[in-house]
């Protein structure tokens, strides 16, 4: 064969080799997508989610040995031992972790993938490398989302755990710290963007948007965490996103979109399930008190206490009871005393529903969770817009540990923090049954004048013994 030939026969291979290197790349990249989009479909609903958490840890393996595979210039023993150590901590926090734990530990992961995405828009900057305009933009909005959900989901994460309590700041103070830390940012970034950088420009937008962060989630109330910490999540997935672009990686663009996406959805719905807006719920405490708020019961402020044994009678000989969950249930770990209850009560031809509120807890689908993990069926569960008309042909309404959720003065009381928020109607229920821990208010600090309505039955102490003694009654 001529020389010609074999130049010829050189480029088909070349060409062939190259060819069959972007496909497995295309490949590679693509299944993890659709396997996360897919697993993504399947958390909708209760049945399927954990079957879709399989799919998307299969796809995120998928994705990570590709990466491995077909960058060869990646240091291998580092890397390698890098992840080995996450995947061990990761590991054994998920083992370990109290289920009252889970939204701490979802918001520290939270904030560990804003850190990441700001870290590498901050590498990204600092290269010698002259990047495009568009670059610059991408780079440094991922480096201020990323820094704000660092920081913010770290102080979620301290309030969650009261290692922190915020300071309520008046509304000057708050709207001046806020409002000059985000003028600071826009004309820092403005001349990252147009390529006027200073020495060591993007750490000081980290820096003051890391402080932003801080200022957002400090003053804000226990009864408004969920939908903080969901917004964090949406504000990690959109940081996300932006890092892939900037690393050129359609696997990490589709997943920060995904949850990006699921986490401004989710925030939007219980910002409405609240009846407030988004921005009432991040600036609106500024201006709140703290503590002892709310209005005095209507017979001088009296709880009438029950007996275990009169309260299991009443349960027997009920047609209805609506089970409502709430924090107590969680920080008692009282969930198989409520399965088994709810058996003991369909022995006795009792119908047993679950109401759940959608910000129940300390984090989105808290309640559901618990629930689950106790393998309470599925159709048992109620939504409060699916639930919310039936408990005035209830019997009981048992409430486990939910307090704000359950308090009336949201729908009668204006001068009530809590006025405008829709809550479960348990004062309609013909008897109400609260166990609480003690005397003293809820989580956002607001009287409920439910405790001392002539229908209402309190029976003090730990869900999980109080569980149990009615279970040792009925039986």
């Amino acid at each position: 064969m001529s020389p010609t030939g074999f130049s010829a026969c050189f480029m088909c291979v070349r060409v062939v080799k190259n060819k069959m290197h972007s496909l497995w790349i295309a490949l590679s990249y693509t299944i993890p997508t659709i396997l996360f989009i897919v697993g993504a479909m399947r958390l909708k609903s209760p049945k399927s989610a954990r079957t879709g958490m399989w799919w998307i840890a299969i796809g995120m393996i998928i994705a990570v040995g590709a990466t491995m595979a077909l960058h060869p210039n990646i240091p291998w023993a580092p890397t390698v031992a890098v992840m080995g150590v996450g995947a061990g901590l990761g590991i054994l926090v998920a083992k370990r972790v109290k289920m009252t734990a889970m939204p701490q530990m979802v918001a520290i992961f939270n904030g560990m993938g804003g850190g990441a995405a700001a870290l590498v828009a901050l590498a990204t900057l600092q290269r010698s490398v002259p990047l495009s305009v568009f670059a610059n933009l991408i780079a440094t909005i991922t480096l201020v989302i990323g820094s704000v959900s660092f920081t913010g989901s770290t102080i979620a994460f301290l309030k969650l755990q009261e290692w922190l309590r915020g300071p309520r700041l008046g509304r000057t103070v708050g709207s001046a710290i806020t409002g000059c830390g985000l003028l600071a940012i826009l004309v820092m970034g403005f001349l990252n963007i147009v390529g006027r950088q200073a020495p060591g420009l993007g750490a000081w937008i980290m820096i003051v948007a890391a402080l932003e962060g801080v200022m957002l989630v400090l003053p804000i109330g226990g009864a408004d965490m969920p939908v903080v910490i969901s917004m964090l999540n949406a504000l990690t997935g959109l940081a996300a996103a932006a890092t892939g672009f900037l690393i050129s990686n359609n696997v990490l663009i589709v997943a920060g979109a995904l949850v990006g996406a699921s986490g401004t959805i989710l925030t939007q719905q219980m910002s409405r399930a609240m009846n407030r807006s988004i921005a009432n719920i991040l600036f609106g405490s500024f201006t709140q008190t703290s503590g002892g708020l709310g209005t005095p019961g209507e017979d001088g402020g009296v709880m009438i206490e029950a007996s275990h044994e009169d309260v299991a009678m009443l349960l027997m000989y009920s047609r209805s009871v609506i089970v409502v969950p709430g924090f107590g249930l969680a920080a008692s770990r009282a969930q198989q005393e409520v399965r088994q209850l709810m058996e003991k009560l369909l022995a006795h031809q009792v119908g047993v529903r679950f109401a759940i509120h959608p910000v129940a807890g300390r984090m989105p689908g808290h309640m559901n969770v618990l629930l689950a993990e106790a393998n309470i069926p599925y159709d048992r569960l109620f939504e409060m817009d699916a639930i919310n008309q039936e408990f005035k042909d209830a019997d009981v309404a048992l409430v486990i540990g939910a307090n704000d959720v359950t308090n009336p003065a949201a729908k009668n009381e204006p001068t009530s923090p809590l006025f405008g928020m829709p809550v479960l109607n348990v004062d309609q229920a013909k008897k109400v049954i609260v166990l609480k821990r003690g005397k003293n208010p809820g989580f956002a600090g607001v009287e409920n004048p439910l405790y001392t309505r002539q229908n209402t039955s309190m029976l003090f102490g730990d869900a999980k013994d109080s569980l149990a003694k009615l279970i040792q009654a009925i039986e």
